[in-house]
């Protein structure tokens, strides 16, 4: 087909989206499991449309866990290795990856910069963990008031 995937930015975010997205699904899965469907047989009851069912009563009750999920799927990101050091060809300015960055860092003995790459990516990892913690929170609380 002629497209180009390797070495480039869409090949490090599809490996990445690969390695990731199994965090999100685990944890709405359960949640979509446990749904009770009488509501969404009684919005379809009253008119309402798939879009509006699934706008306005699945996806608030799968809100928090999505949150959480992309937010886990992300932080894992930040810090994958494996899959997305064959993709990304470390081209200067173009798709370089931190944990490649670390990497030679650490094979060039050069320990502090090391440090503050992987210490830069674990703030950002904890940064990220604890905005989604909030926002579940709000998310959870909003929940509760509309029940």
């Amino acid at each position: 087909m002629g497209l180009q995937v390797a070495y480039t930015w869409w090949g490090i975010a599809l490996a990445m989206m690969f390695t990731s997205v199994p965090f999100g699904v685990r944890t709405v899965q359960p949640v979509l499991e446990s749904l009770n469907e009488d509501f969404e047989e009684a919005a379809r009851t009253l008119g309402a449309s798939d879009f509006a069912v699934f706008r306005l009563i699945v996806f608030p009750q799968v809100l928090p866990s999505f949150i959480v999920g992309s937010s886990l799927a992300f932080a894992r990101s930040l810090g994958e290795f494996g899959a997305v050091i064959f993709i990304a060809g470390n081209m200067p300015f173009k798709t370089e990856i931190a944990s490649l960055l670390i990497m030679i860092r650490l094979e060039e003995y050069d320990y502090p910069a090391a440090s503050a790459i992987a210490g830069t990516v674990l703030l950002m990892a904890l940064v990220t963990l604890i905005l989604a913690n909030i926002a579940q929170a709000r998310a959870s609380r909003h929940l509760q008031k509309e029940a």
